[in-house]
């Protein structure tokens, strides 16, 4: 009985050993595929082999066969991502901040089982965990879980929201007091999860780090705010928000040198409109929440911008820059 359950699972073998043994540039012979399944405890030969990789082509899988010397080679030439794609996935759980190193690493592991082992290699050579920041909260995978639940269900969630203190140990806020407000999108911004949301009481839309929401909870209530986020759009909600710190939304107009047109489209779009102010000057108006990371941003650029509008946000300015000065005197 054993042996005929193992027979039954000699094509799923088969596959495994293909796309782990081979790729492009590495193919595996007949009598490797045979030893490599006898290793499974399933024993083969060439010709049912041979109606087996036919099966599998009819499945979707791309098998190629070559001659190399004396030896007949077979490999998978078509994968589901490509190595270059699987690099670019790693790369982005490994430099995701709220990804703690833990679970950074079992995604990666993941990762790897999706390539060739040949090509697995390279994937960990260019995985450098170590002196990146990482959370330390474990729970946020079940937070953005139990986020996108209360979304499907279309109701409110509680939760409670916490900080750090001095000592290194987490703080709750509004003395641990529940918060509860209508979750409409997670967003990913300077490599943290947010939520977006809408809070009925102040009748605003508001964002919090995922990582630091605690003990979630659906309520029975349903979301409010549906009119609000008829036209949100996540991406132009992203740009206004400066390292998603909040602020009074102005349209703000910025001289600028020519040589920052790109800095400028980099992180405003496209669709932005650059006026030429002289030959070396152009300006453009966006629109943003004026926050001190906001103003410092634009001062970081040094002599090749300055705020020129409205006049509310160049007091602003003026006021931030004393504060400056008094703090380093």
């Amino acid at each position: 009985m054993a042996e005929r359950t193992s027979q039954k699972l000699k094509l799923l073998y088969l596959m495994k050993i293909l796309l782990q043994k081979t790729d492009e540039t590495h193919g595996i012979t007949m009598p490797e595929i045979i030893s490599e399944l006898n290793a499974y405890g399933i024993s083969a030969e060439r010709k049912g082999l041979y109606n087996d990789m036919e099966c599998l082509r009819t499945y979707g899988m791309e098998i190629a066969g070559y001659q190399e010397e004396r030896a007949y080679y077979y490999k998978v030439v078509g994968r589901q991502f490509e190595l270059a794609e699987l690099k670019l996935l790693v790369d982005s759980v490994q430099s995701a901040k709220f990804i703690t190193t833990k679970k950074s690493r079992e995604l990666i592991e993941k990762i790897t089982g999706l390539a060739s082992k040949y090509e697995a290699t390279q994937l960990n050579r260019q995985v450098y965990m170590a002196e990146r920041i990482k959370t330390k909260n474990e729970g946020i995978y079940y937070n953005v879980d139990a986020i996108y639940n209360a979304i499907a269900e279309n109701v409110k969630i509680t939760f409670q929201y916490f900080q750090w203190n001095i000592k290194k140990q987490m703080e709750l806020r509004h003395d641990g007091a529940l918060y509860q407000v209508s979750p409409w999108a997670l967003s990913w911004d300077d490599d943290n999860y947010y939520l977006i949301a809408y809070d009925e009481k102040e009748e605003k839309i508001k964002h919090f780090r995922v990582d630091k929401m605690l003990h979630i909870e659906m309520t029975e209530e349903k979301r409010e705010g549906r009119w609000v986020f008829k036209e949100f759009d996540i991406a132009v909600y992203a740009r206004k928000m400066f390292g998603m710190f909040d602020g009074e939304e102005e349209m703000v107009k910025i001289l600028c040198h020519n040589s920052l047109a790109g800095v400028m489209i980099d992180r405003f779009g496209k669709d932005i409109s650059l006026i030429p102010v002289d030959e070396e000057h152009f300006s453009v108006t966006v629109r943003v929440a004026v926050s001190r990371q906001f103003l410092s941003w634009v001062m970081a650029l040094g002599e090749g911008a300055k705020i020129i509008g409205p006049d509310i946000v160049v007091e602003q300015v003026k006021t931030e820059v004393e504060r400056l000065v008094k703090q380093y005197l």
